[in-house]
C-alpha cells in the first residue's frame, strides 16, 4: 500500500461518527464503529477526518466519463470514435466531439453531480465540526481551512464548466438553493481561497494529496489566468504574483524526466503541487488505460484486465509535435506493440483516424502518458497531477506574454522545454519572444477519411493570437484535462474545425445545466444556447 493512502483508508472513522444516531443500546460494547463520546480527535487525526472529501475527487476526476473525459473529448487532441467492438454508445462521443451535447448529456451531468457530492461531503464535515460532533482540540483552524479549500476546488470546476451554479455552504439547509451568476461563483471561490491560504501548511512533504498553501496559490493563479473568460476582466498580474510566490518558495522543481511526473510511483515527484491520489487496490478510479488501449495491449503489459480500446489522439494534434520532442513518445503509444512473453507483434497503432463513424481497432495513437506497469489491473496506481510546477511556470509565461513581456515569457517556456530535448537536440529547447507571438502550427480544418485536412470555415492556425504559446501548452499538458480550458482562453474552442468537428459557437464554452437539476429546482435557469 502506498504511504499516502494511509489517511484515505482511515475514512471509516469519520463515517462512524456520523452514524452514531443509529446506535440505540448505549450500554452495548460496540467494536464495529467509533462512537462520538469515545472519539477525541487530535491534530494527527485530521487526515482521517478530511479523507472522504479527497476520496470523492477520484471518481470526479478520472472515473467513467468524468472530468478528464469532459475536458479532453470536447477539445482537439483526443477523440473516441466508433470501433469494431463498439464505442458508438448512442452517439455520446460524437456529440462531445462535435459540440452537439444537450442538457441530457451524461458527461457534463456527471461532473456537476460529482462536484456537488464533494461539496456536500465537505459541508457535512464542516457541520460536524461546528456542532461539536467532531471535537477537535488542536488544529481545528487548519482543518476547517483545508475543508474550505477542497470545497472551493470543487466549485472552481463548476465555475469553469457550468458557470452559473448554486452556492451551498450550509449542510443543514433544506431549502432549494438560488442560482448564482458566474461572477458570483468566481467571487466566492476567490474569497474562500484567499481567506484560508495563510492558515494552511507550507510543507509539501506532509501534505501530498491534500491542499497546502502552495496548492491554493497555484489554484488561485489558475483562476486568475482564466479570469477574463470567467468575468470579462483579465487578472494577468495576479497570476504572475502567485506564480512568483511559488517559484521563490523553492518548494517545488521540475522533475529531471518528463515521464517521472506520470509514472506509477509519481507520489515521489518533486514537481506535483496537488494530486488526486489513486491506487489499484485502495483508491481505484484511474481507468485511462482501460479506455484508450486496444484489448490486444493486454499482452504487451501482462495486464490482469482486458482494456476496452476507445479513445485516441487526433492526428492533426500529433502532427504539431517536433519529431525530436521526447514528449511525443512519453505521451502517446504508437507503432508495433509486442507480446511481452513471445515478442510477437499483437497490434500496430497507426496515426490515422479515418472518422468518428468508423475506425479500425488499431487506428489512432493511444494515451501512454500514465505509465502502465507490468501486471496492471483495471485501475492504475498513477496519481493524477492536477497542479504541477511546470503549470506554474507556464501560467506565468502566458501572463507575461499577454502583458507584452514576450522575451521574459520565452525564458520560462525554454526552461520547461529543456528536458524534452535534452537527449535529442538541446538547441531546439530554446524559444524566443517572437516565436511565442506567432500563430499555431496546428493545421485546423475538417479531416477526410484519408487524413487530408480541408480548407474551409475554421481552418488554419496562423491567425490564432499567441498560437505558439497554445501549442506549447498542448505539448506539455496533453492528456492532463487542460485542453478545453486552454482552447477557450485562446479563442479556439468555438471557432476552429478539427477532425470531424466543425466550428460551433462561443456559447459552447459553458456546458448546460443538467436537465434533471432544472427539473428538481425551478430556481435554475438554463445556460444560453441550450
Amino acid at each position: 500500500m502506498k504511504k499516502k493512502f494511509i489517511a484515505y483508508t482511515l475514512a471509516t472513522t469519520l463515517g462512524a461518527v456520523g452514524a452514531i444516531s443509529s446506535c440505540t443500546n448505549l450500554d452495548e460494547d460496540v467494536y464495529s464503529q467509533v462512537l462520538a463520546d469515545s472519539f477525541k480527535p487530535t491534530e494527527k487525526d485530521i487526515p482521517a477526518i478530511i479523507a472522504p472529501v479527497y476520496a470523492s475527487f477520484r471518481g470526479l476526476m478520472m472515473g467513467w466519463q468524468g472530468y478528464f473525459d469532459l475536458q479532453e473529448e470536447s477539445a482537439d487532441a483526443i477523440a473516441t470514435p466508433a470501433r469494431p467492438n463498439g464505442w458508438y454508445d448512442g452517439g455520446t462521443y460524437l456529440r462531445m466531439h462535435t459540440h452537439a451535447w444537450t442538457a441530457l448529456e451524461w458527461q457534463p451531468q456527471n461532473t456537476w453531480g460529482s462536484a456537488f457530492r464533494s461539496i456536500n461531503t465537505a459541508n457535512r464535515v464542516l457541520a460536524q465540526i461546528a456542532d461539536g460532533e467532531i471535537a477537535i482540540e488542536t488544529g481545528k483552524e487548519a482543518l476547517v481551512a483545508e475543508l474550505r479549500a477542497a470545497r472551493a476546488f470543487a466549485y472552481y470546476l463548476l465555475l469553469d464548466n457550468h458557470g452559473n451554479v448554486p452556492i451551498v455552504t450550509d449542510y443543514k439547509d433544506i431549502q432549494l438553493p438560488d442560482q448564482k451568476s458566474r461572477q458570483q461563483v468566481y467571487d466566492f471561490v476567490e474569497k474562500e481561497l484567499l481567506e484560508v491560504v495563510d492558515v494552511l501548511s507550507d510543507d509539501p512533504k506532509t501534505t501530498y494529496g491534500q491542499f497546502n498553501k502552495w496548492g491554493v496559490k497555484a489554484l488561485l493563479a489558475k483562476i486568475y489566468l482564466n479570469a477574463q473568460v470567467y468575468t470579462g476582466t483579465p487578472q494577468w498580474e495576479k497570476s504572475i504574483q502567485l506564480a512568483d510566490e511559488i517559484i521563490n518558495s523553492q518548494k517545488y522543481s521540475l522533475d529531471p524526466n518528463y515521464s517521472d511526473v506520470f509514472t506509477y510511483t509519481n507520489q515521489n515527484s518533486q514537481e506535483i503541487i496537488f494530486a488526486i491520489p489513486y491506487d489499484q487496490i485502495y483508491g481505484q478510479g484511474n481507468i485511462v488505460h482501460m479506455k484508450t488501449l486496444d484489448p490486444a495491449s493486454r499482452f504487451v503489459y501482462k495486464m490482469q484486465a482486458g482494456p476496452w480500446g476507445g479513445n485516441a489522439a487526433v492526428p492533426q494534434f500529433i502532427d504539431t509535435y517536433d519529431a525530436q520532442d521526447s514528449r511525443l513518445q512519453d505521451t502517446w503509444i504508437m507503432g508495433p506493440q509486442k507480446n511481452a512473453a513471445t515478442g510477437e507483434v499483437v497490434i500496430d497503432y497507426k496515426k490515422l483516424l479515418p472518422s468518428m463513424a468508423a475506425t479500425e481497432s488499431n487506428e489512432g495513437y493511444r494515451i501512454g502518458k500514465y505509465k502502465i506497469k507490468e501486471g496492471a489491473t483495471g485501475a492504475l496506481d498513477n496519481d493524477f497531477p492536477m497542479l504541477r510546477y511546470a503549470d506554474v511556470l507556464m501560467m506565468k509565461a502566458e501572463s507575461l506574454l499577454r502583458l507584452g513581456r514576450a522575451d521574459e515569457a520565452a525564458v520560462l517556456v525554454t526552461q520547461v522545454r529543456q528536458r524534452a530535448f535534452k537527449n535529442t537536440n538541446p538547441a531546439k529547447a530554446t524559444v524566443t519572444g517572437d516565436d511565442l507571438k506567432q500563430g499555431s502550427t496546428y493545421e485546423y480544418g475538417l479531416q477526410d477519411v484519408n487524413g487530408n485536412v480541408q480548407a474551409g470555415p475554421g481552418s488554419g492556425g496562423a491567425d490564432i493570437q499567441f498560437g505558439r504559446m497554445l501549442d506549447e501548452l498542448g505539448w506539455e499538458f496533453a492528456a492532463e484535462a487542460h485542453r478545453r480550458q486552454d482552447l477557450i482562453r485562446f479563442g479556439v474552442f468555438g471557432k476552429k474545425a478539427w477532425f470531424n468537428h466543425s466550428p460551433s459557437s462561443d456559447a459552447k464554452a459553458l456546458f448546460p445545466i443538467p436537465a434533471d437539476e432544472i427539473n428538481k429546482n425551478p430556481k435554475l435557469v438554463q445556460n444560453p444556447s441550450y
